[in-house]
């Protein structure tokens, strides 16, 4: 089997649409690890969202939506790369990076902030660059937001009220 092979083989798989909805999940467990000072945790958890887009099966009748999007990211990942999109993809791993580093430094808030913001420059992109193809992705993106959100919003809130409680002795 040749690189291109498997390069199809997880390109096919990448149009399941359950995988883009649990890939937003993913900074869950990447917070908790970052929050606790685990690099091991953090690397696993990097390791397990790049692999999730092959975890789940090639569609047998892939959403034409999922189709036009991904028609556009793979022609924007294997055209030519110019300035503007080396720095556009350097963004990933530097927001990431920043992501790990509030909740390595346990401020919730900012995490919740860098998150949402990350979310919305993903769709932003998506949209924008990708002449609307990026609606497609606007209901995993916004649904693990909305998880997400909940769940480190609910974690605030307990540790404030851990605070108070802990302040009141």
């Amino acid at each position: 089997m040749s690189a291109a092979d498997i390069l199809d083989w997880v390109w096919q798989r990448h149009h399941n649409v359950l995988s883009w909805y649990i890939r937003p999940l993913f900074m869950l467990p990447l917070a908790w690890f970052a929050y606790r000072r685990s690099g091991a945790g953090i690397v696993a958890t990097l390791v397990a969202l790049a692999t999730s887009m092959f975890w789940f099966p090639a569609p047998d009748t892939p959403d034409a939506r999922v189709e036009e999007f991904l028609a556009f990211e793979r022609d924007w990942l294997t055209g030519p790369w110019t300035v503007a999109k080396v720095a556009w993809t350097l963004l990933v791993p530097a927001s990431l990076t920043a992501y790990c580093l509030v909740f390595w430094k346990r401020s919730l808030l900012w995490g919740v902030i860098l998150l949402n913001l990350m979310a919305i420059g993903k769709l932003f992109w998506g949209v924008t660059a990708g002449a609307g193809t990026g609606w497609a992705m606007t209901a995993p993106a916004l649904i693990g937001l909305f998880v997400c959100d909940a769940g480190l919003v609910a974690t605030l809130q307990i540790r404030r009220r851990s605070r108070k409680a802990t302040a009141a002795l």
